[in-house]
């Protein structure tokens, strides 16, 4: 599980990603509600997202910001890219990510891109697969980068493990 990080104090920014228009009929007509996908991040390896719902779009925004701080989550970088390629999947939306050498830029779109940005990731190459639900990607997108581990913490995992003499 991941650790909760304090919004307090971080140079947060954030992008709206989708916003969604529900109508509700009632006997006098229509009534509209908004819900608004947003994501969070510092650009130096934190983000996350939210999901607001309010009558008018600044409330869903706000909300959804305010969601997004609440579940921050680090994100292992190495020279402005992932350590390595990984897929994340939610529901049926399914995203690849691949680390790129520098100069490559962020190749996504969408919610996709919202989140590697806002992760603070300058060069990645990703691939949509299944659905083009905006929720879904980012929460595969997410659940991708949540699966990431530094290289170098898995070296010192196993070194602390490596007492035990290698079969032969």
């Amino acid at each position: 599980m991941a650790e909760r990080i304090d919004p307090q104090g971080l140079e947060l920014k954030e992008k709206v990603v989708h916003i969604n228009r529900v109508a509700k009929v009632v006997k006098g007509g229509r009534r509209f509600s908004f819900s608004a996908l947003v994501v969070a991040g510092d650009q130096h390896g934190l983000v996350g997202f939210g999901l607001g719902k309010a009558k008018e779009v600044p409330e869903a925004i706000r909300k959804g910001a305010e969601s997004a701080k609440k579940s921050l989550v680090r994100v292992p970088l190495k020279d402005g890219t992932i350590p390595y390629a990984v897929i994340g999947r939610f529901g049926a939306g399914k995203v690849i990510l691949k680390p790129a050498v520098e100069g490559t830029g962020v190749i996504a779109a969408g919610g996709v891109r919202a989140v590697v940005e806002l992760a603070g990731i300058r060069n990645i190459l990703t691939k949509r697969l299944g659905s083009s639900n905006p929720h879904n990607l980012v929460k595969a997108t997410l659940e991708a980068l949540l699966v990431l581990r530094n290289p170098a913490d898995v070296t010192r995992l196993r070194a602390r493990d490596g007492d035990k003499p290698a079969a032969a």
